[in-house]
């Protein structure tokens, strides 16, 4: 038995359905994916990589990450998706921390990683967009292999995240978490063999690849894949799909593109998460397309909590409420005191969808799941009378900026490092199109740094998404009695930070 495998990918065998479909039109069946799934799954079990192995991947967007993905769930492999703007710098503590077996690159990128995964004693393997890589030519060798022998319980993908302070913690997930929610949300936003999804998201993080794909397979639908946003190629798809899944900067891209009403007109779901959506996003959206979109919560952790009704009020600011087998309770902070209908506390989760805790962190997978099962999310929020929840913030620093979790401690050390900055305190600040966007408010010491090299810098070791957007220079941080930056004051203070017209 393989609980994966046979629940999500093995129940299509022989069928003629598409699967995956290009952005050409192109289709990929349901039974030429699993051939070529159960051949990589021989390839990963030719180079020595056994059941409960952990391999990292960082590969561009394709059809065959995808296999890779069923690969390692019929070998019973640990995936570990990373994001493709990772530095090299960033890349070796998930390799090292999570004692990956192998890491797979793009072939372009292989000699500058073939030293830190060497370092870190995994074997480097390769796979690229256009079917090149040592992987993919394993697999055009391989014969398919069997489907090893896994459980409900045993783990799945490990998925970094982490505070605003401390090393990056890999979530544990598992078999049973990962299906738990595929077959919730396939039957709560009403998926059937007819749909086809416009999938533009990337795979390296829960939305894109878990939520997504996983839905999608559990209902046995197909869905076109984009390399990357690309919102002329979406609407052109429009019309021969019937849902798409987005953060809120493909719905503001979207809707600056023309003809978008006509070819929205006949899709029947818009889903967005990630990062709030402002009102003004919804109310637009609905005026050009008709659609209210649907906005749902999830995290790292659990995958999806909570989502706005299919049929029913979708209540622009909540997350809707929570998904069936998901339960949700506000408590007073530090306490397990559940809040009254309307009172803002932290916001806690149990259910089928929780992870199994942090990798070899016994001590923070104790200070955030509870013994019974409750996951202190960090998250602040409030639930109404009517039982929907809001998001109201954060209790650590933490930003969302175009769906991706920046955190400010990380961006603060290597803007420290930079010659001519005393201290800096990096925040958010309302986007249009991003969500949040990062500020980063700068001490200058001396003649203050050179801005140019200083930005050089950053982007030497960040991806994109973590460099600050907007710099501000300071006399001194606002700071409490006791010493602390107060981030409130500087959210507050450079909140205008991206408004039209903004210095």
């Amino acid at each position: 038995m393989n609980p994966l495998w046979d629940t999500l990918f093995a129940r299509h065998a022989g069928s003629d359905a598409p699967f995956l479909i290009s952005p050409g039109g192109e289709a990929t069946s349901y039974a030429a994916f699993l051939d070529r799934a159960g051949r990589m799954a021989g390839a990963l079990e030719a180079i020595g990589l056994a059941p409960g192995d952990r391999l990292a991947a960082q590969v561009p967007k394709c059809a065959d990450a995808i296999v890779l993905y069923a690969a390692c769930a019929a070998r019973g492999v640990v995936l570990l998706p990373l994001n493709t703007a990772y530095t090299a710098a960033e890349l070796d503590y998930f390799v090292r921390d999570a004692g990956a077996a192998a890491l797979v690159c793009d072939p372009a990128d292989a000699e500058a990683l073939r030293p830190l995964a060497e370092g870190a004693g995994a074997r480097l393997e390769t796979l690229g967009p256009d079917g090149a890589g040592t992987l993919p030519e394993g697999a055009d060798r391989a014969a398919p292999a069997a489907p090893a022998e896994r459980e409900e319980g045993d783990l799945a993908a490990f998925l970094y995240t982490s505070g605003t302070t401390g090393r990056s913690k890999g979530a544990m997930l598992t078999q049973g978490n990962l299906l738990s929610n595929a077959r919730t949300l396939a039957a709560h936003w009403r998926f059937t063999p007819q749909d086809v999804l416009l999938h533009a998201l990337p795979i390296f993080h829960t939305h894109g690849l878990f939520v997504a794909i996983n839905t999608v397979l559990a209902s046995g639908a197909a869905m076109v894949l984009f390399p990357r946003l690309d919102p002329p190629a979406m609407i052109e798809a429009m019309p021969r799909a019937t849902t798409m899944m987005g953060v809120p900067t493909f719905y503001t891209r979207l809707l600056a593109e023309p003809g978008l009403g006509a070819a929205a007109k006949d899709m029947r779901l818009f889903v967005s998460g990630s990062a709030p959506l402002l009102p003004e996003t919804h109310a637009a959206w609905e005026k050009a397309t008709g659609h209210r979109i649907l906005e749902r919560y999830g995290m790292t952790e659990t995958n999806m909590n909570t989502s706005n009704p299919y049929d029913g009020e979708r209540r622009a600011g909540t997350v809707g409420m929570p998904l069936p087998g998901v339960e949700l309770r506000v408590c007073a902070p530090g306490t397990v005191d559940e809040l009254p209908a309307g009172e803002t506390g932290v916001i806690e989760v149990r259910g089928p969808n929780v992870f199994a805790g942090y990798w070899n962190m016994p001590e923070k997978t104790a200070a955030e799941l509870r013994p019974d099962g409750w996951f202190v999310t960090g998250d602040l929020g409030r639930v109404d009378a009517d039982g929907y929840v809001s998001i109201v913030g954060r209790d650590k620093d933490l930003i969302i900026s175009g769906g991706y979790n920046v955190y400010p401690r990380e961006v603060e050390e290597v803007l420290d490092a930079q010659p001519g900055v005393a201290e800096s305190a990096v925040v958010g600040a309302p986007h249009p199109d991003f969500g949040e966007g990062v500020v980063a408010v700068i001490v200058p010491e001396g003649g203050g740094p050179d801005m140019d090299a200083l930005q050089e810098a950053v982007a030497a070791v960040l991806a994109n998404y973590k460099r600050p957007r907007r710099y501000a220079t300071a006399e001194a941080l606002p700071r409490n009695t006791m010493g602390k930056v107060q981030k409130a004051e500087l959210r507050r203070i450079h909140a205008a930070a991206f408004e039209a017209g903004a210095a």
